[in-house]
């Protein structure tokens, strides 16, 4: 009786949440599914069904089938490795040594930078005539690198910078997780004889699964719509080597004013991020 009595308050309390859900997150989805069977005029600007012609389009489009490649290439990369460094990172911002608290406000700098800022700086240390990697690599008696001007080199620059950027923020979650192991059960597996690495391994991945899921999915969600550091370094280029879905829909949409086309990007690029995170929830929730 009483959780009747408190329905209104409850819905009254998420209703800001709920609208927000609505607005920004389901509304967006239901448009672009609305948009990607339609197609606009160039010139008068009027909007003509054409059913799936926009989906078949993209599906006999080469350039649609090498965004895809470099976009799942991207996150096999990325996604892997982000939260392997940001594990590390947060084992070693939870260890207890001195000016360890200094530590954890500068590893938060590069998370702090703007996306733009950061693409600005890092072409600049990059830059194959000038920047400050290459005169180290020559200083050290290597060859200098073209990094963002190779088509071979481009889509691993650009993971590392992001990675610079990322880890570090993806961390917080992982080390606020380490902090909720209880130290009485790592004295204890110590006591049993437990190394280290069976502690890792017995005590704290158990205990960090939750954590893990969440940073596994959104890990996965931000990487698969990232597409700001391809659009200010390389354009999507050299030869499309960095040309993600996300940023081939942009272009669609804004250079190019084929929204329908743009949209059923977007909704492909959404059903496979689903796709994929469903997997890992199965995955994630079967190894618990």
């Amino acid at each position: 009786m009483k959780l009747k009595n408190n329905i209104g308050p409850i819905l009254l309390f998420l209703l800001p949440t709920l609208a927000g859900l609505l607005l920004f997150k389901l509304y967006p989805i239901f448009s672009a599914v609305v948009q990607s069977v339609y197609t606009t005029q160039f010139i008068t600007g009027e909007k003509s069904f054409v059913g799936l012609q926009n989906y078949q389009s993209l599906f006999a489009d080469p350039v649609f089938w090498n965004s895809l490649k470099v976009t799942l290439v991207f996150n096999l990369i990325i996604n892997p490795l982000q939260i392997v460094l940001a594990f590390g990172l947060a084992m070693l911002l939870n260890t207890k040594i001195k000016r360890i608290a200094f530590f954890r406000g500068i590893h938060f700098v590069p998370v702090a930078v703007s996306v733009p800022t950061a693409c600005v700086l890092w072409n600049i240390m990059l830059s194959p005539e000038q920047g400050v990697v290459n005169s180290i690599l020559v200083a050290l008696g290597l060859d200098p690198q073209p990094f963002l001007g190779s088509s071979s080199q481009a889509l691993g620059s650009i993971i590392a910078i992001a990675s610079w950027k990322g880890v570090g923020y993806w961390a917080l979650f992982l080390l606020a997780g380490l902090q909720e192991i209880p130290a009485s059960l790592l004295e204890a597996s110590s006591l049993d004889g437990a190394s280290r690495w069976k502690q890792f391994v017995h005590v704290v991945v158990p205990l960090m699964k939750r954590p893990l899921t969440f940073i596994v999915v959104a890990v996965t969600t931000a990487n698969f719509l990232l597409f700001s550091p391809m659009y200010i370094l390389t354009k999507g280029g050299p030869e499309n080597s960095t040309n993600v879905l996300m940023l081939e829909s942009f272009n669609n949409a804004f250079l190019y004013s084929d929204m329908g086309r743009s949209s059923a990007m977007m909704v492909i690029l959404l059903l496979i991020t689903l796709t994929v995170v469903a997997l890992q929830f199965k995955l994630l929730r079967t190894s618990h």
